[in-house]
């Protein structure tokens, strides 16, 4: 157990009782073999701070009154509180969380890890802005840091909530309570564990509300928020659909390039996201038009649009942690040409087509979009994942021809 350090000003919590991700398993690792501090992203309401909690021996929020005064004082104060004067064989586990929120933050964890790095492993977790990738402003953290993106719960992660040893699993069952959980109540922790339809229309009406009415109001300069509320809204019966922006534009009265940047920002704060289509040896591509997915496909009435969503979150969550581990650089598209010929999604793995995916509630006829974009694309992995298909101990991943594969298979092998 950690100890609690300096005046009480950091604190151990016991997490006991809240559900096992395979983050923590991830960060330890990293902390093992890695000096860089990590920053942590994801979703509001995803589970970083819990983790957080969890993992640290000295915990500071900028947003707790005490704590900021702290930070204000410079890197020597917050080294002191943490002990970090003491030698220890095992470095402690220092968190900033919302750290984000003070303006001088980069420069502040620059300063830290140059002079503490060695006594301490970091942590810190907050919002889009800790995306440094994007950005360009202020010192550079180049070198600093490893950047890591945390997602809801998944198949996998139920199944496996530990650190993946390479992209693919063995096939594995997940209960069927478990199963149907996932499938009614989505994979943000909260949601997960309450199993109520109350509760979660409630929470999600909450979530929204705070992430428009506090998170992105207090970050960013919209003023317009009951129309970017409703621009929300609007997204959020359209999952999976292709983004026309100048229809949505209309429909929230404002201009399409307001209605693009309201997009990318929706997007930052972990709303949703866009796959962009793949058009390389894709006779009369598509090229442009992106489509949209929902983080939380919970709320997602229509079967086809829900099981379209919950592949897409699975397969994003895929590509982003194989790509934060090392194991390659993964991408997430869909396939689109001119005849209307499409398939949900294309995996990339180091810029090159590695797996498509073609997602059904219980067809299992193979889609004619499918045998022909893995034959103009020399795909090894051509895959028809049916949603409503009773789980098959079989490894999807053995390229071939392509084929139709039960969900719950498919979803027990990625992370």
């Amino acid at each position: 157990m950690a100890l609690t350090l300096n005046r009480g000003i950091c604190y151990y919590f016991d997490m006991n009782d809240t559900i096992k991700r395979m983050y923590e398993s991830m960060f330890e690792d990293h902390f093992a073999n890695n000096r860089q501090m990590i920053l942590l992203s994801g979703p509001r309401q995803v589970g970083k701070t819990t983790i957080a909690k969890a993992m640290a021996d000295c915990y500071l929020n900028w947003d707790r009154r005490s704590d900021r005064a702290m930070f204000l004082k410079g890197e020597d104060e917050v080294a002191k509180t943490a002990g970090l004067d003491v030698r220890r064989s095992v470095p402690p586990v220092v968190v900033f969380d919302e750290i984000h929120h003070y303006p001088k933050w980069r420069q502040f964890l620059k300063g830290f890890f140059d002079t503490y790095g060695e006594n301490a492993r970091t942590l810190v977790t907050g919002s889009a802005r800790l995306d440094l990738r994007k950005r360009g402003k202020g010192d550079s953290l180049m070198g600093r840091y490893f950047p890591f993106r945390m997602h809801p719960l998944s198949v996998g992660e139920i199944l496996r909530p530990q650190k993946p040893e390479g992209e693919i699993s063995r096939p594995e069952e997940i209960s069927e309570d478990a199963w149907r959980t996932l499938v009614e109540f989505g994979g943000f922790p909260e949601m997960y564990s309450s199993r109520s339809a109350a509760f979660a229309t409630r929470w999600r009406r909450l979530r929204r509300e705070q992430l428009v009415r506090i998170d992105i109001a207090n970050e960013t300069g919209i003023r317009d928020l009951d129309q970017l509320d409703a621009l929300a809204e609007i997204l959020s019966q359209r999952s999976g659909q292709q983004i026309v922006y100048s229809s949505l534009a209309s429909e929230v009265q404002t201009n399409e390039v307001t209605a693009r940047q309201w997009i990318t920002t929706l997007s930052s704060f972990f709303y949703g996201f866009t796959v962009r289509p793949w058009f390389r040896n894709v006779a009369n591509s598509i090229r442009k038009t992106p489509k949209w997915y929902l983080r939380d496909w919970s709320g997602i009435k229509a079967p086809g649009a829900r099981s379209e969503t919950m592949m897409a979150c699975h397969l994003l969550k895929a590509v982003e942690t194989w790509t934060d581990l090392g194991f390659g650089d993964y991408g997430l598209f869909y396939v689109r040409d001119k005849n209307k010929n499409e398939v949900d999604f294309l995996v990339a793995k180091d810029g090159e087509p590695w797996m498509l995916v073609e997602v059904k509630t219980s067809e299992t006829s193979l889609s004619t979009a499918l045998v022909r974009m893995q034959s103009q694309l020399s795909v090894g992995l051509a895959l028809q994942v049916v949603l409503n298909l009773d789980f098959d101990d079989v490894d999807s991943f053995v390229p071939g021809k392509a084929a139709v594969v039960p969900m719950r298979t498919f979803l027990s092998q990625l992370p």
